[in-house]
């Protein structure tokens, strides 16, 4: 079963066992960008919570050779379980999945000579045309962390809550291409290759975000 499918089929499983439960909604807000949840008491100590997020993000990025300017769009759904070690407490242990849909599209910026110089090789940039790429991981990425609050710990009403932890997308998935070469067909062909080692460095640097941060402060109310 792929991963897309399992995180699918516990976002399912989770929807179920909330149908009779007690039921919270909250907003919040972090690393993950602006979200929303709901909230389902299952058992004075086990709740579960269903959210999506969203964080537009745009910045440049710069590697040995290439400058590009990048378009982030961070997208993600949870499913997740909140165990309170004391029952009806606030400190929670926390689990579950997140389905990964951020991506981040590149546009490679020439120099000030008007040339792109990639991997070693110069180019010039009216000849090759436009450097364009895409960042993305993994869909389906686990999630461990602690947190504070429980909207179901005493009557309805408001209740503040935060969320520490961090979940697992992998390796950066990233992919390079040039938009209307219009030189020679030798010169494109060794322009795709230089691309390849190009993405590889890419997809290196990109190494240090497998592990990403969860840190998000929220406001939720139960029913």
């Amino acid at each position: 079963m792929s991963r897309h499918r399992i995180s699918l089929a516990l976002a399912g499983l989770l929807a179920t066992a909330a149908a009779q439960a007690q039921v919270g909604a909250g907003v919040d807000l972090g690393t993950t960008g602006a979200g929303a949840h709901l909230v389902f008491g299952l058992s004075p100590s086990l709740n579960a919570r269903l959210g999506l997020n969203y964080f537009k993000h745009d910045f440049s990025k710069s590697t040995d050779d290439v400058d590009y300017e990048l378009d982030g769009k961070l997208q993600t759904f949870d499913a997740l379980l909140d165990w309170y070690p004391r029952a009806g407490g606030n400190f929670r242990l926390s689990g579950g999945v997140f389905y990964n849909d951020t991506r981040f599209d590149a546009v490679g910026r020439p120099d000030r000579s008007g040339s792109f110089r990639v991997n070693g090789t110069t180019y010039d940039a009216a000849q090759v045309g436009q450097l364009v790429g895409k960042v993305d991981f993994r869909k389906a990425a686990p999630y461990l962390g602690i947190g504070w609050g429980n909207p179901f710990a005493t009557t309805r009403g408001w209740r503040f809550g935060a969320d520490l932890g961090v979940f697992y997308q992998d390796e950066a998935r990233v992919s390079l291409r040039s938009v209307n070469c219009t030189v020679q067909a030798g010169l494109c062909g060794q322009l795709a290759g230089d691309l390849a080692a190009e993405e590889a460095r890419l997809a290196e640097e990109a190494s240090d975000y497998k592990f990403y941060p969860v840190l998000r402060a929220s406001l939720s109310y139960s029913f």
